[in-house]
């Protein structure tokens, strides 16, 4: 069952990244100004679109600078 909206797993790749870029952009307002119910909600479309963009890619780029070494080197 999904919080909301259509079964991440039948969003296009396209759909699917958009959702996730929607959440985050709306993420703090969420947080700092909707409902408790408002923030469940978020919270759990969030995981299921996370979740599914995941299992979709697996081996996803991940920037080195964003790794604890790469933190380092920017100390």
């Amino acid at each position: 069952m999904t919080a909301m909206g259509i079964d991440p797993a039948q969003l296009s790749d396209a759909d699917l990244v958009r959702e996730v870029r929607q959440l985050h952009l709306t993420r703090s307002d969420t947080f700092f100004h909707g409902s408790d119910d408002a923030l469940a909600v978020h919270t759990q479309r969030t995981g299921e679109l996370e979740a599914e963009y995941l299992r979709r890619h697996p081996a996803r780029e991940v920037d080195p600078l964003r790794l604890r070494e790469g933190a380092r080197q920017r100390s």
